[in-house]
């Protein structure tokens, strides 16, 4: 009979553990863990990838190329340019599931220990309250005016590129609404022709980031200067750094490039 093989994606806080093969960087794959499962760490299902089963835990400490010269750990976002897209897809929702066990290991009710009730699923014991991954809806928007779009630069940004106007769903709003909100709080301006682009999971570390394009109706640029320390709009010929391939906001961007 043959022995049921399996993908690993082996995490230490937000690090996860790659495998250097023939045809360059891959989640190590077998029927035994890489690395020993520590005491306290659960294994968790995490579903198919090319019809082989995922799992995934955490490690206490990290590992190094000392430990074992093939492997080596690499920042979640660092990954996406090492892993084929598949698997640092994957690697996304193991975080998501590692980050949900983490922080749900007692009822916020009561305070109780939680039990498995699914792969992805806990139950109280002492309330009967249910508990499932929880992800945090967030709009991102390309506002065109003319042959220019919309570009500004957060001051939690890394780096020196501008990104698109985003930000998080509030209760009791609609995706619309949240897209028109967040533009007049971070620019002051209003938008019109809002349509629906794309999503994108963002297990940095729980949320989806939903795409949205408009066009610019009204208003002055006056930045929100708690979050936004420079906007403008940019032609093609004097775009600043853009983000990279990695992000929603780059996909919108391009999208834009390749139309204009």
């Amino acid at each position: 009979m043959k022995e049921q093989t399996y993908y690993w994606f082996v995490f230490y806080k937000d690090l996860i553990l790659i495998e250097q093969q023939a045809d360059g960087y891959h989640i190590p794959c077998g029927a035994e863990p890489p690395e020993k499962v520590p005491i306290g760490s659960t294994i968790h299902n995490i579903g198919y990838l090319q019809e082989i089963p995922c799992k995934t835990y955490h490690l206490h400490t990290p590992i190094s190329g000392e430990e074992a010269p093939l492997r080596e750990m690499k920042g979640l976002r660092a990954s996406y340019d090492f892993l084929p897209f598949q698997e640092y897809y994957k690697a996304g929702q193991a975080f998501e599931i590692l980050n949900w066990d983490q922080n749900s290991r007692y009822c916020p009710a009561c305070g109780v220990p939680t039990k498995r009730i699914s792969d992805i699923g806990k139950k109280c014991p002492e309330c009967r309250q249910e508990f499932y991954p929880h992800i945090s809806p967030a709009i991102i928007v390309r506002i065109n005016k003319g042959d220019s779009i919309l570009m500004v630069r957060a001051k939690n940004f890394r780096g020196t590129f501008y990104g698109l106007v985003a930000g998080f769903l509030e209760a009791g709003e609609t995706l619309e609404e949240c897209v028109h909100r967040e533009v007049m709080e971070e620019t002051g301006l209003r938008i019109k022709n809002l349509k629906y682009f794309g999503s994108q999971p963002w297990p940095y570390p729980s949320g989806v980031m939903i795409g949205f394009t408009a066009d610019y109706e009204s208003g002055e640029i006056k930045l929100q200067d708690e979050e936004l320390c420079a906007g403008a709009f940019f032609t093609k010929d004097n775009l600043p750094e853009i983000p990279g391939k990695l992000s929603l906001a780059r996909k919108l961007i391009d999208d834009w490039l390749e139309k204009a």
